[in-house]
């Protein structure tokens, strides 16, 4: 009974628990306890055979993956998701494509991969380009960023194809019992020599936006294709009275804010034709939020900029109203740019949304009023009156594990995050704080 119970406990409550009494000590030793946990926290195979795990226990194999548990998940500046396979630990970096031909979930390439087989310590192999031409040394996993140091390739002596795919990199263990590891969350990557570190990239953790029944649609990754600035990955989220696409791939900063209580509504399909009258209309709408928001003097940045939390109901159009809506006919406005031609023939909803463009390393930042179109439950567009520019944005149908959020603050606390910039670090390792 008591193995079944200390089962069900997380791995962090057991090494207390071991320490209570000898008895307790010795059934935690029972394989079938660590087996569980390493399922439920890692997903790892309950019936992984003894020769894939070679040799190790169920209970070795926890006390190796612990010290990684927090690199588990997805990662942005690139959309990074970090799995386990096997007794691996493998970052595949998912690449969106413009094909609007090909459905189906993104594909993806590997960038690095932690081995954890064997009783020595896990070694690291980086198989990304970016790592192919340098030789990386160091490695910090924290709980909501992990961050990688590299020096710059030599040319004078290193050759592409001998750093190509190179491992070379001992892992050295803060975390040497399972017990230490629960005092400890990093792990250090060192090198071999003196060499000092160049450059720093640090990614930063995602977490997927919690759903209400009541959303207009179910929030969620969205691939925006044939974006102005290239493919992107972009995550839907609510917010009261407000819905946010917010770019989550790249340097620049891009959010789409979407007025759920502004919609635009849709008489016939020929209301699209006639870009005049949908100009019209935006801008008497884009006219009215100004002058809401002058009254209002600051009123939503003392709150938070108006970020509220995702987990109460959307306040508008729910749902349901969506699901019930007639199609229109829908056709781009005659002079809208877009390379995008097999666009949904139809849509739903309509709402006034503000496209907003902030690059940091250049001080760029524009704000664009548009139309939002709901086209369905996996597709949305928006057209750009300003620059007559369409943008559309599909549902990703990748899924992922280890993204759930903590808590609602958690999640507006990672869209701010985001809004704040990547963290991209190019600079003199003299100057780099570990």
């Amino acid at each position: 009974m008591l193995v079944e119970i200390f089962a069900l406990l997380p791995g962090t409550d057991l090494a207390s628990l071991a320490q209570a009494c000898t008895k307790f000590h010795h059934i935690l030793h029972t394989d079938s306890i660590w087996r569980r946990r390493c399922h439920e926290e890692f997903g790892v195979c309950e019936n992984l055979p003894n020769w894939k795990r070679r040799g190790m226990s169920y209970r070795e194999l926890y006390a190796k993956m612990f010290p990684y548990r927090h690199i588990l998940g997805l990662w942005q500046l690139t959309l990074l998701n970090v799995v386990l396979d096997g007794l691996c630990i493998t970052g595949w970096t998912c690449r969106p494509s413009n094909n609007t031909h090909v459905h189906g979930p993104m594909q993806s390439e590997p960038s690095f991969r932690i081995r954890l087989t064997g009783r020595k310590s896990p070694t690291v192999e980086y198989m990304g380009d970016v790592y192919s031409f340098t030789h990386s040394r160091h490695m910090q996993i924290r709980k909501d960023r992990f961050s990688i140091q590299w020096i710059k390739r030599d040319h004078r002596k290193d050759s592409p194809t001998r750093l190509r795919g190179e491992r070379g990199l001992v892992l050295l263990e803060e975390d040497k019992t399972l017990s230490d590891c629960l005092t400890h969350r990093r792990l250090v990557m060192s090198q071999e020599d003196s060499q000092r570190y160049d450059y720093c990239l640090t990614y930063r953790r995602v977490y997927l936006p919690p759903s209400h029944p009541d959303d207009l649609i179910r929030p969620g990754l969205f691939h925006g294709i044939f974006h102005r600035f290239g493919p992107m990955i972009a995550m839907l989220s609510f917010h009261g009275k407000y819905a946010r696409v917010t770019k989550i791939t790249g340097e620049s900063v891009e959010t789409l804010k979407i007025h759920l209580m502004r919609r635009i509504q849709l008489p016939d399909g020929e209301f699209f034709c006639n870009f005049n009258e949908l100009s019209r209309v935006v801008q008497e709408i884009d006219e009215q939020v100004f002058r809401e928001q002058q009254q209002e003097n600051g009123t939503e940045e003392s709150e938070g900029h108006g970020w509220q939390s995702p987990a109460p109901p959307s306040v508008g159009e729910s749902g349901a109203a969506a699901a019930e809506e007639q199609p229109v006919p829908f056709v781009l406005p005659v002079g809208v740019r877009s390379r995008l031609h097999n666009y949904p023939r139809t849509c739903r909803m309509c709402f006034y949304g503000v496209y907003s463009v902030t690059i940091h390393p250049i001080a760029y930042s524009r704000h664009f009023p548009g139309v939002v179109i709901l086209f369905d439950e996996n597709h949305l567009g928006f057209i750009d009156l300003e620059d007559k520019y369409f943008i559309r944005f599909r549902r990703v149908q990748n899924t992922f594990q280890h993204v759930e959020a903590p808590s609602p603050q958690a999640f507006l606390e990672m869209l701010w995050t985001i809004q704040s910039g990547p963290l991209v670090c190019m600079q003199l390792a003299s100057t780099l704080k570990i």
